[in-house]
């Protein structure tokens, strides 16, 4: 049976933002976009998407508005700006899916103040980077009430492949954050691995592969690994953004009294790559970290 289509207003246009928005009017919903910067929306139109000038306008007449915003405050200006914002103007399903990396705490916040009014909010972040947003492939995490992650279904189906209704409102963020937190380790791992092979003089490509085979075989390896290697630190998912998530990360942590400390260290080495003027580039930039460490380069040996 064909899924049902909606009218999403679409709030966040992104790396991220701009493809999931895309894949939406690709599978046959109507959407209307807004975003802080105009020239962000400029090229949805293009493929269909009604361009809005406001919060407000992007919810008016919407069954389900969809957010993908840098952080928190972003977030909760969407929803509670006077006027304008998501709780005074809300879409007319009043439904909310928030699918950026936010504070657990800060939904937990928003979801009791928009059902108080009568409006649904969950927590939807995604995994799968840029890649995943241009293939519709993304991991879809959701937190809140099963009903409303019922009604989002049809509308996530056009973004993601793996679709989970996690828990309660913040188990998405949740879920996501410790998905941030095996990746950042498991990047770190990476960048040791190639530290070392590098500085007894194998070929990186080749361990690459012959890694790729075994149990060390991750994403991360099989997608950033190549990047590494050759030095290109090209913007996909930013150095800014992934140190913005590990210390959501240990915020969570802290109020659990849960002790992380790999995730400390490899939180140490995203500061030291932001303070050397990486944070805009791709997370792989995290290896000229141990460039510097090691006093080497990316393409010696």
């Amino acid at each position: 049976m064909a899924e049902p289509r909606h009218t999403v207003g679409f709030i966040g246009l992104g790396t991220m933002g701009r493809e999931m928005a895309a894949n939406l009017l690709r599978a046959g919903h109507a959407v209307q976009a807004y975003d802080v910067v105009p020239a962000a929306v400029d090229a949805l139109p293009a493929q269909g998407a009604v361009p809005a000038a406001s919060v407000a306008e992007a919810a008016a007449g919407a069954d389900i508005v969809v957010t993908m915003l840098p952080d928190t405050p972003q977030v909760e200006e969407v929803v509670y700006a006077v006027p304008g914002g998501l709780l005074a103007a809300p879409p007319r399903g009043r439904l909310v899916v928030d699918m950026s990396t936010i504070s657990p705490q800060a939904v937990r916040r928003m979801h009791a103040d928009l059902a108080a009014a009568g409006i649904d909010l969950l927590d939807a972040p995604v995994s799968g980077g840029p890649q995943g947003a241009r293939a519709a492939t993304l991991t879809i995490m959701a937190g809140g009430a099963r009903s409303a992650f019922d009604r989002a279904l049809p509308v996530l189906r056009g973004m993601g492949t793996t679709i989970t209704h996690v828990g309660d409102s913040g188990a998405g963020q949740t879920v996501k954050l410790c998905n941030q937190l095996i990746c950042g380790i498991n990047l770190q791992a990476i960048c040791e691995a190639l530290a070392l092979g590098r500085a007894c003089g194998v070929d990186l490509d080749q361990m690459r592969e012959v890694l790729l085979g075994g149990s060390a075989a991750s994403w991360m390896l099989d997608r950033l690994g190549p990047a590494m290697i050759s030095g290109d630190s090209g913007a996909g998912f930013r150095i800014d953004l992934m140190l913005k998530d590990l210390r959501l990360v240990q915020e969570l942590a802290y109020g659990k009294a849960v002790p992380l400390p790999a995730t400390a260290l490899v939180t140490s080495q995203y500061l030291d790559a932001r303070a050397h003027g990486e944070g805009g580039n791709g997370n792989q930039a995290l290896f000229r970290v141990y460039d510097r460490m090691s006093g080497q380069s990316p393409n010696a040996g």
